[in-house]
């Protein structure tokens, strides 16, 4: 993060819901959220020219995280990206981890947890 700019966190999810709970909680420890209803609607808009961490589903409708992930890598983009699940899945979290994701969480999302990879050791 360079002087006094919010870290962008990208937000991809299929459920509305979860990612305007998420960018509130994110909002409220100094974080900016931009929010994207799938991986085609993130890669369509380009969120990865924005962001500075990307958050995605593994399971969404289309591109899942896995997907979304293996397509930014082989397309050179290096943002952190953060694989959230509400059905844990230790072979997609293996993938997911050897294709270079900071993390694999589970929901819900401990807060906590979530703010500590976001934050710079």
């Amino acid at each position: 993060m360079s002087g006094s700019r919010a870290k962008t966190i990208a937000i991809v999810d299929d459920d509305r819901n979860f990612r305007v709970a998420l960018e509130d909680m994110l909002a409220s420890a100094g974080f900016y959220g931009e929010l994207y209803a799938s991986g085609e609607d993130f890669v369509t808009r380009k969120g990865y020219l924005t962001c500075d961490c990307i958050l995605s589903d593994l399971r969404m409708p289309g591109m899942s995280g896995v997907e979304l992930l293996r397509r930014l890598r082989e397309d050179g983009i290096e943002q952190p990206v953060i694989i959230m699940t509400s059905y844990p899945d230790p072979d997609a979290s293996a993938v997911a981890l050897k294709l270079g994701a900071r993390a694999f969480l589970s929901k819900p999302i401990d807060s906590n947890e979530l703010l500590n990879l976001l934050r710079p050791p």
